[in-house]
C-alpha cells in the first residue's frame, strides 16, 4: 500500500518531470499547460513509482519517458493509450456495459500478445486490459509481463476470481495499477446495477486483497449517473470511497454505447460535467486519496477526446474501435494489420474537444438501424456526415493552431 502524500512527494514529482531532459524541448505553451494541470492533483508515492493519477504512466518510469519523447516531443501521430479485451466472459450483467452488443471468436494468447507488440510500437505507453472479466483469463500474468516493459499497465476488474497469489503475480509481473469497479456505497443498490448478488461484497473482498500487495497502485473505478451529480450521492461515495484507504478514486459517467441508455435525460449534462470537475479540484486540494474525473481529463479545457487518434480499444473478439464506449469497428486483427487499421482510423478521428459518443450517438443509432455494431463500411458512413469540433485546450498549444472548423476526411479513406 502506498504511503501518504506530502509536499515534499509532490516537489520530487514536479523534479522528475522536469529533470526529464526531453521535457525541455516541448513547446513552452505545453509544458506550462501540464505544469498547472499537474498541481491540480497530489502525487502519490507506490513502491518505487510516483503516480499523479492511473491514466498516465508513472512519472518515474520508463513509459512516461517514452511518453514525453514520443507523443510530445515529437508528437508521433500514433496512439499513446490502448485498451485490450482480454476476454468477453464475465459473471456480471450491467445494464450500461459498453460491451454486451459484442460478438466473435475470442482472440487467442497469442494474438493478443502480437496486439501488444503493435500497439507498442505505434506508440503505446498506457495500455488497460478490461473486459468482460480479464482475471478470467488464466493467461493474464503472462500477457501483463509481456506488454509492461516500457508501457504502463493497468487493470480493470469486478475483482471477481481474485486470490491473493494471483494478485501478487500481477504485480510481480509489472502492474502498476488496478481499478476495482464499485458504483455505490450501498451492497444491495450495487449488486443491483451489476445484476449479480454478491459483487459489492466481490469488490470490496478484491481492494483488501490488492491493498495487502506491496507498491500496487490502487484505485476504485466507479460509474456516476446525472441522478447521483443531482441528489449528492457522488460525495457521499468519494466520502465511503476514501475510508476504504484506497489511492484513487476513478470517475466515469454513465455512456449512451447501448440502448438503455441512448436518451439525453440519462446523460450527463455539461453543467453537471463542470459539477464534478469542481468536485474533484475540491477533494485533491486536500490531498489524501486522489480524484481522477474521466469527463475532467478528456474535457474541452484539458486534453479533450482523443478517440481513434491517442486513444484506441480492440475488444476481445479482435474488432478495433476509436476507444471503449464507442460500438463501431474498423476491421479485425484477423483479418488486417492493425498498425493499417489504426492508420484509417486516425486519419478520420481527428479528436476534439467533447465526447465523440455523447454527440453523434442519436446519428450512430440511425445508421447503425438496429444492429448492435457498425462495421467498417458504417462507421465511414458516420464519420462522412460527422464535422468535428475545436480541438482541446492542451491539443491546441501543443500544436501550435487554433484547429478550429475541422472536418474529416472521410471520403479520401473510403
Amino acid at each position: 500500500m502506498s504511503g501518504h502524500t506530502n509536499k515534499t512527494e509532490h516537489l520530487a514529482a514536479l523534479r522528475v518531470v522536469l529533470a526529464n531532459p526531453e521535457m525541455l524541448r516541448v513547446k513552452p505553451s505545453a509544458a506550462l499547460f501540464l505544469a498547472r494541470y499537474m498541481n491540480g492533483f497530489p502525487v502519490k508515492r507506490c513502491g518505487h513509482n510516483l503516480i499523479l493519477h492511473s491514466h498516465l504512466p508513472p512519472l518515474t518510469s520508463t513509459a512516461y519517458a517514452r511518453f514525453v519523447k514520443h507523443h510530445l516531443v515529437e508528437q508521433r501521430p500514433g496512439p499513446s493509450h490502448a485498451q485490450i479485451g482480454i476476454t468477453q466472459r464475465c459473471p456480471q450483467n450491467c445494464a450500461y456495459c459498453y460491451n454486451k452488443q459484442r460478438r466473435g471468436r475470442p482472440m487467442d494468447t497469442t494474438t493478443i500478445l502480437q496486439v501488444v507488440d503493435d500497439l507498442k510500437a505505434m506508440g503505446v505507453t498506457w495500455l488497460g486490459f478490461t473486459g468482460g472479466e480479464p482475471l478470467l483469463n488464466p493467461d493474464l500474468v503472462r500477457i501483463t509481463a509481456h506488454a509492461s516493459p516500457g508501457c504502463a499497465v493497468k487493470l480493470f476488474t469486478t475483482g471477481c476470481g481474485l486470490t491473493p497469489q494471483r494478485a501478487r503475480d500481477l504485480a510481480d509481473a509489472g502492474l502498476f495499477s488496478v481499478a476495482v469497479s464499485l458504483d455505490s456505497r450501498d451492497a444491495e443498490r450495487h449488486d443491483t446495477v451489476r445484476r449479480y448478488p454478491g459483487a459489492f461484497r466481490a469488490a470490496m473482498d478484491a481492494l483488501a486483497v490488492f491493498r495487502a500487495v506491496p507498491g500496487l497502485h490502487v484505485s476504485v473505478s466507479s460509474v456516476i449517473t446525472p441522478q447521483m451529480v443531482r441528489s449528492g450521492d457522488v460525495e457521499d461515495l468519494i466520502d465511503f470511497l476514501e475510508s476504504l484507504n484506497v489511492d484513487e478514486a476513478w470517475l466515469s459517467e454513465v455512456k449512451p454505447s447501448v440502448e438503455e441508455y441512448q436518451d439525453d435525460n440519462l446523460l450527463l449534462s455539461e453543467e453537471g460535467r463542470r459539477q464534478l470537475v469542481t468536485l474533484q479540484d475540491r477533494y485533491n486540494r486536500r490531498g489524501g486519496m486522489t480524484v481522477n474525473y474521466l469527463g475532467h481529463f478528456e474535457g474541452a479545457e484539458t486534453f479533450g477526446c482523443n478517440a481513434g487518434c491517442k486513444m484506441v480499444y480492440v475488444d476481445a473478439f479482435g474488432e478495433v474501435s476509436p476507444c471503449v464506449f464507442l460500438p463501431m469497428s474498423f476491421g479485425n486483427v484477423r483479418e488486417r494489420p492493425l498498425t493499417e487499421i489504426v492508420e484509417e482510423m486516425r486519419s478520420v478521428f481527428p479528436g476534439e474537444e467533447g465526447c465523440f459518443i455523447n454527440r453523434h450517438y442519436k446519428l450512430m443509432r440511425e445508421i447503425a438501424g438496429g444492429d448492435r455494431m457498425l462495421d467498417r463500411s458504417r462507421s465511414l458512413e458516420l464519420l462522412r456526415r460527422v464535422t468535428f469540433g475545436p480541438a482541446s485546450t492542451f491539443n491546441r498549444r501543443l500544436r501550435g493552431t487554433d484547429a478550429t472548423g475541422r472536418v474529416s476526411h472521410v471520403a479520401e479513406a473510403a
